[in-house]
C-alpha cells in the first residue's frame, strides 16, 4: 500500500485492539486483505463480538462515544476509532463498518495500492503519534497547559494528550490559575478558551506575553468563537493557531506534536 508506515500500524492495532476486548469468551479475530476494483488494498478485521447496536452506528466514528460499552468492565476512551478514521483520510484513504455474517462486526479501512511512482510521492503525513523524544533535562519540553472551563472538552484533552502524543497535561479551569501554571512549570504549548471566567483569553495571552518566564512560550486560542473576524483577531492578538469547537482531534494532535517537536 502506498502509505505512512507507522500511521497504517497504528491503525490496524486500534482494530485488532478493539476486536479483542469486544469478543466473546472463545471468540476469533480475522484478518482478511484484498484488492478491490478501484485500485486500493482492503484491510478487514472480523470479530465474533456482540455487534454493534443499530442505534449507536451513526455515532461509531464520533470522538468520546463508546456504542454502549460505558456500561460494560471494558475499559476505553471512546476516540481510537475516531482517530483511526482521521489518519487513514489523510492518507487518502477510507473506513468503515459492515455487520457480521453471522454476528459481530467487520471493520475495514481502504488505501491505494503502491506502483512504480510510490517511492515519489511525497504527500505529507504530519507526525500524530511520536512527538520527538526531548532530553531528561528540558524542563516543560513534554507538558502540555490546557485552560478551559468546560469539563467535557477537559475530559476530550485529557484523552488526546494521554493517547496520541504522550505528554503531561496540566489544566486549569479559569486563567488566573493557568497563568500561575505555566510560570511554575513551563509547558511547551499552551491551549487557551478564549471565553474564560474572570480573565478572557485575550487578557490572559497579554498577562502570559508581559512575563519573561512566559512569553516565549506558543499559546493556542480553542474557541467557539468562529467566524472569520473572530479567527482574524485572535491571529492578530498573537495565538500561535486558532482552532474551533467542536474539537477536531487530528487537528488539536497535530497543532501539539508540532509544538512538542518544536520544544525538544
Amino acid at each position: 500500500m502506498r502509505a505512512d508506515y507507522t500511521r497504517t500500524k497504528q491503525v490496524l492495532l486500534n482494530l485488532l485492539s478493539n476486536a479483542v476486548k469486544y469478543n466473546r469468551r472463545g471468540g476469533t479475530v480475522t484478518v482478511r486483505d484484498r484488492l478491490n476494483g478501484s485500485g486500493r488494498r482492503r484491510v478487514e478485521v472480523v470479530d465474533t463480538g456482540v455487534g454493534i447496536p443499530p442505534e449507536k452506528r451513526g455515532e461509531m466514528f464520533e470522538p468520546f462515544t463508546r456504542l454502549g460499552a460505558e456500561a460494560s468492565e471494558v475499559e476505553g476512551t471512546g476516540i481510537g476509532l475516531t482517530i483511526a478514521k482521521q489518519l487513514v483520510e489523510r492518507m487518502d484513504g477510507r473506513m468503515g463498518f459492515e455487520n457480521g455474517a453471522d454476528a459481530g462486526s467487520i471493520f475495514w479501512f481502504e488505501l491505494p495500492v503502491s506502483g512504480p511512482s510510490a517511492a515519489r510521492w511525497t504527500a505529507p503525513v504530519p507526525a500524530v503519534v511520536e512527538a520527538a523524544q526531548p532530553s531528561a533535562d528540558a524542563q516543560g519540553s513534554r507538558a502540555v497547559l490546557y485552560i478551559e472551563d468546560n469539563p467535557a472538552n477537559l475530559r476530550l484533552m485529557e484523552s488526546i494528550a494521554k493517547r496520541i502524543c504522550g505528554v503531561t497535561l496540566l489544566t486549569a479551569k479559569e486563567a488566573e490559575g493557568g497563568i500561575a501554571l505555566a510560570r511554575e512549570h513551563l509547558p511547551a504549548v499552551i491551549v487557551m478558551d478564549i471565553n474564560l471566567p474572570g480573565l478572557n483569553g485575550f487578557e490572559a495571552l497579554k498577562r502570559l506575553r508581559k512575563s519573561r518566564k512566559t512569553r516565549a512560550i506558543p499559546v493556542v486560542a480553542l474557541s467557539a468563537n468562529a467566524y472569520p473576524k473572530d479567527i482574524e483577531r485572535g491571529l492578530h492578538a498573537g495565538f500561535r493557531h486558532y482552532l474551533v469547537k467542536p474539537i477536531n482531534v487530528y487537528e488539536v494532535v497535530a497543532v501539539l506534536c508540532e509544538a512538542l517537536n518544536e520544544a525538544a
